[in-house]
This record gives structure tokens, sequence and C-alpha cells, in this order.
């Protein structure tokens, strides 16, 4: 069980996430967006998207640099392993309550908006359940580690354990004593990943980047043209 939830399992969703990416961009670039429903309802969605897409945004920032920095390089650089905790316990809290406060916001325009959730699908509201565990069960592993508890030190195991993922040299060993809550948030992550290619949340990968170089568009008046009809 270990092998396959801590080897097999990793390279199995993000193989179906690159996979899925190049699919979706190759044979569904039509569909690929967030299908917008700002027309139904925009006074919630000014509270609650903000603080979503910002905090979700500090979220992978911190995980990018304790998953994906060893320990040794932020102690060389003379960041202590106290100062690294107290910054993390921080910011990861604060951002993690915005985020999860705007998910909640989101959530509730989508549910209590009768045309917003009428424009909502099946494969949204699974989208939905998975993003809201995966959110839920890390702030959760937060709090009640550094907070509530004595505190753990995820740069020791899952850190180690996930460039190893990356190296092609899985030491499962080292999830062996992972509190069972963020084994949970890991596994919830992982399904994520899998999923992400087929919900709208593939809007994350589209940057408009080629509209600061497209074309103006040309206006030409009406004179000469004949009398407009109504």
């Amino acid at each position: 069980m270990n092998i396959i939830l801590w080897a097999v399992l990793p390279y199995a969703s993000i193989l179906t996430f690159a996979l899925g990416i190049a699919w979706r961009y190759r044979y569904d670039r039509y569909g690929w967006t967030t299908r917008s429903s700002q027309l139904y309802e925009s006074a919630t969605l000014r509270w609650g998207s903000p603080m979503f897409h910002f905090g979700l945004l500090l979220v992978l920032g911190g995980h990018a640099t304790g998953l994906l920095i060893p320990k040794v390089w932020t102690e060389a650089v003379g960041i202590s392993n106290h100062t690294y905790h107290l910054m993390a316990v921080f910011l990861g809290t604060v951002s993690g309550i915005c985020t999860v406060a705007g998910l909640a916001v989101l959530l509730c325009r989508r549910w209590l908006v009768r045309p917003v959730l009428k424009a909502t699908t099946t494969n949204d509201h699974m989208m939905y359940a998975v993003l809201a565990a995966t959110l839920a069960l890390g702030l959760l592993a937060t709090v009640r580690a550094n907070t509530i508890g004595d505190g753990y030190d995820y740069r020791e195991t899952v850190s180690p354990w996930l460039r190893s993922i990356f190296l092609l040299r899985p030491d499962i060993d080292l999830m062996a004593t992972v509190p069972t809550n963020l084994q949970a948030h890991v596994l919830t992550a992982f399904a994520l990943l899998a999923v992400w290619p087929f919900t709208r949340l593939v809007h994350a990968f589209s940057a408009p980047v080629g509209y600061l170089t497209r074309p103006y568009v040309v206006y030409r008046n009406r004179d000469g043209l004949g009398p407009a009809r109504r």
C-alpha cells in the first residue's frame, strides 16, 4: 500500500496531468476557459475572487519554497530553522485562511445564486469538492501541527520525499512517520493535480501574452455606405 500511495500514485497523477494538458490544448482549445459567471452576478464575485486567487498564489509560493528548496540551503543563507518556522506558520495560516474564506464565498455564491447554479456542471461540483478538501486539509494540518500542537517540520520528510519523486528515486520510507492529516492533504493534492486538465482550473495556464502584440482593431465609420439599419 505504501508503494501504491507514495510511489505509483504520484507518477500516475503527474502523467495524467501532463497528458491531459496536452490533449486539452490539442483537441479542446475552444473549451479552454473558466466559463465565467460574472454576467449572472458580480457583487459577491468581486469579494470572493480576489481573496481566493491572491491567497492561493501565496499558498503556492509557500509550498514551492518549502517543498523544493532543501533545508540546508535556507540555513546556508542565514535563515535559521526557528525563523523559517515562524514565517511559514504566520504566512501559511494567513494565506490559508484567506484562500479558504474566498473559496467559501465563491461556493456560497455558486450554490445560492440560481442562475450561477444552473450554469454549474457535474464536473464543476467534482472539482470544487476535491479543491475544497485539499485546501481544508492543508489548513488543518498547518494549524493543528504548528499552532495547536508542538510543531512538525515537513521539510525533513515530505519535502525530500517529493524531491525524490522528481529525481525518479522515490523514498517511500520518508512518508511513514508523516501525520495522517498531512498524508491526506498530499493525497488530495495529487488527486487535484490529476483532474486539473479536465476542469475549468485549466485556465490557470493561460496568459494573455498575445494581447500585448496583437494589431489594433480598425474601425471605420459608416459615412458613404448608405443609411444605417435600425
